[in-house]
């Protein structure tokens, strides 16, 4: 089992940066493909951005490009969100998730090829 724990959500103006925390515990081995997850009122939860933990490796969506960046700290066991220049249509609840994929494959997962999800956090981008 790997427990997910996310930290850092909150309310700030537009223009302002956030930065989320995923913290992961229990048995992490092998699962190398993080996600970072969002929902807004009223929509489907969609991909944020993914890091393949082995190499470093990033994905992100076109609307958090050059924004959002994703980054982790293998020692902690933990994956950041860094959130700048944030609009009112980043307003959400965060999640992230954890999967197992190979190659390339691990940064591309859908929502439904995570194992584990954290409880959420919520973000709120005042205009």
């Amino acid at each position: 089992q790997v427990q997910l724990v996310e930290s850092g959500g909150g309310s700030v103006r537009a223009g302002g940066s956030l930065r989320l925390a995923c913290a992961a515990s229990g048995y992490t081995y092998g699962r190398n493909c993080m996600g970072w997850f969002r929902q807004a009122p009223g929509k489907e939860r969609g991909k944020v951005a993914s890091i393949r933990t082995t190499d470093g490796s990033t994905y992100y969506i076109d609307s958090v490009k050059g924004r959002f960046t994703v980054s982790q700290d293998n020692a902690k066991n933990t994956v950041y969100l860094q959130m700048n220049s944030l609009k009112a249509e980043d307003t959400a609840i965060y999640y992230c998730a954890a999967g197992s994929a190979r190659g390339s494959r691990c940064l591309v997962l859908n929502q439904d090829e995570y194992s584990y999800w954290g409880q959420g956090t919520q973000v709120t981008v005042s205009s």
